[in-house]
């Protein structure tokens, strides 16, 4: 008999295999429109084609595990541009490292982070709920105890971590924050960062912060962690900061992403890398440097987000008040019941949208903060949009 590793058997189903659970054996009411999952829909931008091909060449090279250096040239000029970093504050060789995609990314970083023991117990690994499941599968499968932290309506839907107890605080190897939001889209201040990487450094532990969405917003450019440390002396101790081009530029499916931060973290995930992955093929690094370099697609890219933000306000605000997120590309709308929101929206109107709950844990008493709601991802075209949103007014 096989003696295997029993933490995979604490990992809960996939939020899309719950779905397609629940929704087994039920015939759509109209042509189906799929937005449960967050996968930009938006034309690839015109640059990515040429860049593959004039790297074509490359295709036959093993990649490096840290990219290239006009990538992570490219990349520290993005952050400096974005975060109006002092220049030097990110240099290209110690604070950077090319991920394929923040999601792998979020998981292994655990393997470096995450110790046996913290002062003499069990670590934990602190996120908030609803969550990326990435960040729950990071910390069981390294053996921390997940601790979830309910973001609510009433807190701003971000997590108030100084409501946990000092003793759980004190055994956090990680704690992760998503800003702007999934599902929510709420985004954290400047001041609630800095905040966040104080408590870091007090209790020692590592402050992930998940950005991937930080290119999609309305009004204001969200801020991020690193504006923080600048604000705090310029130090990236004790943090780590992912990003991507998936919902930036629309490729999700390029794989492309970077952590950057603590550079003693960075030299430490690079080595466990170098064992474990496969680089970013170089013709894709090629076209992410294009991407990294080119901010006037993302303005397009972000002016269609904002059209389709502005037709969920006109169709949904009646019913809903205000649904516009202060980022991201996700309307989080309170239905009452959102398994029962989702059966209806497909059988009556053929619109597959994902039920709040299923991004979440129950908490002990058996209660999950985001059973009311649904999650509706606004990845279509405008016309295809406008489709889904007077379907779901109809309905809800």
């Amino acid at each position: 008999m096989l003696h295997l590793n029993s933490r995979p058997d604490l990992l809960t189903d996939y939020p899309f295999a719950r779905l397609n659970t629940l929704l087994d054996g039920l015939t759509p009411g109209q042509d189906p429109l799929i937005c449960s999952i967050g996968e930009p829909q938006h034309p690839v931008p015109a640059l990515v084609a040429p860049a593959l091909a004039a790297a074509n060449a490359l295709w036959s090279k093993y990649p490096p595990v840290n990219g290239t250096p006009d990538y992570r040239a490219t990349l520290a000029r993005w952050l400096t541009n974005r975060y109006d970093l002092p220049d030097g504050m990110i240099e290209a060789d110690r604070h950077l490292l090319p991920v394929s995609g923040s999601r792998e990314g979020l998981y292994m970083i655990h393997e470096i982070i995450v110790p046996e023991l913290k002062n003499g117990k069990r670590p934990t690994a602190i996120m908030p709920n609803p969550f990326y499941q990435v960040y729950y599968a990071g910390a069981l499968m390294t053996g921390a105890e997940p601790v979830l932290v309910d973001a609510t309506e009433e807190t701003g839907f971000l997590p108030d971590f100084d409501s946990l107890p000092e003793e759980t605080l004190a055994r956090a190897a990680v704690v992760t924050l998503c800003s702007p939001a999934n599902p929510q889209g709420a985004v954290a201040t400047l001041d609630q960062w800095k905040h966040m990487i104080e408590l870091a450094r007090k209790h020692d532990f590592v402050l992930i912060a998940d950005e991937c969405y930080s290119e999609i917003y309305s009004d204001t450019p969200p801020p991020g962690a690193l504006e923080a440390c600048r604000d705090l002396g310029g130090s990236l101790k004790n943090v780590l900061v992912f990003n991507s081009l998936s919902k930036r530029s629309s490729v999700p499916g390029l794989r492309s992403g970077f952590v950057a931060g603590d550079p003693d973290l960075i030299a430490r995930f690079a080595k466990l890398r170098s064992y474990s992955c496969a680089g970013m093929p170089l013709p894709v690094v090629a076209a992410a440097t294009a991407l990294w370099g080119d901010e006037a697609h993302a303005i397009e890219n972000r002016s269609l987000y904002q059209q389709k933000l502005t037709l969920a306000q006109d169709l949904l605000g009646p019913r809903f008040g205000s649904v516009i997120p202060a980022g991201g590309f996700f309307l989080w709308l309170k239905t009452g019941d959102g398994e029962q929101a989702t059966r209806r929206l497909w059988q009556e109107a053929g619109v597959k949208v994902l039920p709040g709950a299923y991004l979440a844990q129950a908490s002990a008493d058996g209660s999950n903060c985001a059973t009311d709601y649904i999650r509706v991802a606004l990845v279509h075209d405008l016309d295809t949009t406008r489709k889904i949103l007077t379907r779901i007014a109809a309905v809800v």
